[in-house]
């Protein structure tokens, strides 16, 4: 299946193999993947504590095997995440590991170290370059299943046991490598493969076999984690969000269903989210917003746009709360804007960088900065700020954390932390 450009707009060619599906259901306090549930970044968990330190409502920390941006996951009584070692000016020695930890005592259950490939190419050495660990596992209660950029996605079962294997690519498009996560729909793992192969994907959660794949060069481009919605006709969505658009394919396809035009310029990062019939995309390096109406058919920039507007987070992504739609910017800027329109009604300084996504958590936002610690606000267009916490550990913070029952998992690149209530 190949996407192309024409006269700036997108057109569709494609081929597509049958897809069977069957459904797992994990436990519901479970953090499966990236920012939980729809990879909203939203947890309706009140028993989370708005105060911490190294001496208090810290149950436990991990030290970790290697840096990364990826966030844990959680699964029943296990804690997944992702690190990388090695020295990145010799990648001859990188390697990913993928560890389980107990959730109750912080020990680790087991760890699995896998080798780069020879096909790994050097990611720029700019300021907050994420390395290659920034993708997030996602699982489905059975299985935990990982992307490790060019050296492929994995399958693991619960016990560390490899199940399957699968290339999908090593082009080296994107310039800052590979970061987005896996999602799951129905029998299969969805990858959104734009460093590796600007693609996108379906493979068998069973067997790795690939269902069917989109190849578009606007993919390089992205770092954004698809999201699958309902449309207002019922009907099953992938939303990716792309260089200045926003796509819908079908998931049982990858068929285009429909496309528009947003303000998200150079690199999209941020996650899409969608409330009401409507799908919202921030993003871009200069920071732009926009809201789409969900459904029809093709081109429906001109029809379905409710508004654009500049203003947005080049990195972090929103979550939509009461009719307003909250981010925090790279450089600690927390913003509210009315869904509605897109007018901003509110706006609170923090100072510091983030990379991690904001988190509403009960009625409160959490927002965890790179090297200052985390912010409380209070999910309000006022912002008011509940708490400000902050830990010994001076490396980088860029993980968006993980909620269950009660827990708060916060990572950074030396080592995983639990916070609850004593």
């Amino acid at each position: 299946m190949i996407l192309t450009k024409s006269n700036g707009r997108m057109s569709l060619l494609f081929s597509c193999l049958a897809v069977g599906f069957f459904v797992l259901p994990t436990n519901a306090a479970d953090w499966a993947g990236f920012r939980g549930p729809g990879s909203r970044g939203i947890s309706e968990d009140t028993k989370v504590p708005t105060e911490w330190n190294d001496s208090k409502n810290l149950m436990w920390k991990a030290k970790l095997p290697g840096k990364g941006y990826s966030s844990p996951i959680v699964v029943g009584d296990r804690v997944f995440v992702t690190c990388y070692s090695g020295d990145e000016g010799d990648l001859s020695g990188l390697k990913r590991h993928l560890t389980c930890i107990d959730r109750k005592s912080g020990d680790e259950v087991w760890s699995k170290v896998i080798p780069a490939t020879s096909r790994e190419r050097a990611i720029p050495r700019f300021a907050g370059t994420p390395g290659y660990a920034s993708n997030t596992p996602v699982s489905d209660g059975e299985r935990i299943y990982v992307l490790f950029g060019n050296s492929g996605m994995f399958a693991f079962d619960l016990a560390g046991k490899q199940i399957w294997k699968k290339d999908v690519g090593s082009e080296s498009a994107a310039m800052f490598g590979s970061a987005s996560s896996p999602v799951l729909y129905k029998d299969n793992v969805i990858v959104q493969a734009g460093s590796e192969s600007e693609s996108i994907r379906a493979l068998n959660k069973a067997t790795g076999e690939e269902a069917w794949k989109t190849d578009a060069g606007s993919l390089s481009g992205s770092y954004s984690t698809p999201v699958i919605v309902k449309n207002p006709e019922g009907a099953d969505e992938i939303l990716l969000s792309v260089p200045q658009e926003i796509w819908s394919l079908n998931p049982e396809s990858g068929k285009l269903k429909w496309y528009a035009g947003t303000r998200v310029d150079t690199g999209a990062c941020p996650v899409l989210v969608a409330g009401d019939g409507v799908v919202f995309a921030i993003g871009g390096r200069s920071g732009g917003r926009t809201a789409v109406k969900l459904g029809g058919k093709d081109d429906v920039t001109d029809s379905h746009v409710v508004w654009s507007k500049t203003g947005g987070a080049y990195v972090p992504s929103p979550v939509l709360h009461n009719g307003h739609l909250y981010w925090v910017t790279d450089r600690g800027v927390v913003n509210c804007v009315d869904i509605k329109t897109g007018e901003e009604v509110g706006r609170q300084r923090l100072g510091g960088q983030f990379y991690a996504s904001i988190m509403l958590i009960g009625k409160r936002l959490y927002a965890v900065s790179r090297f200052e610690g985390t912010y409380i606000l209070e999910a309000t267009p006022e912002l008011t700020q509940v708490a400000h916490n902050k830990l010994t550990d001076e490396s980088d913070f860029s993980a968006s954390p993980a909620v269950s029952d009660g827990h708060l998992f916060i990572r950074s690149d030396a080592q995983l932390y639990c916070i609850a209530v004593e």
